[in-house]
């Protein structure tokens, strides 16, 4: 299964039939990859490359980071270092926030973000 490149092949191909810009050549100038490396990730053949190039991928896209750094099996470097600064507390966080439903997670977030708590 090639989740990231499936959703770059997808995303690209959407733009692409609005606004020529958008070939694999072009991307791929903009986002500082060869085309054949852009092409081949986007088949499965290669693996998804930097966080930073990800990045550059995914303002380009109009995409949000993060979800293609999950789709990439990655984790963008600032959550890493908040994970280890504090591995116990965000392990516990997650384990505890995976099965919640959307609308409850956002409330928390809220909630702490806000100071109500």
């Amino acid at each position: 299964m090639n989740l990231f490149g499936d959703h770059i092949r997808q995303r690209r191909e959407e733009l692409k039939a609005q606004n020529r810009d958008f070939s694999v050549r072009k991307v791929a100038a903009k986002v500082g990859l060869e085309p054949s490396y852009l092409s081949k990730i986007e088949r499965g053949e290669q693996a998804p490359p930097s966080e930073e190039k990800i990045k550059v991928l995914a303002e380009v896209l109009g995409e949000d980071r993060d979800v293609l750094l999950a789709l990439a099996g990655k984790v963008s470097s600032d959550l890493q270092e908040a994970i280890r600064r504090r591995p116990l507390l965000f392990a516990e966080l997650i384990r505890e926030i995976k099965d919640m439903p959307d609308h409850a997670v956002l409330r928390l977030v809220r909630e702490v973000r806000d100071g109500d708590w």
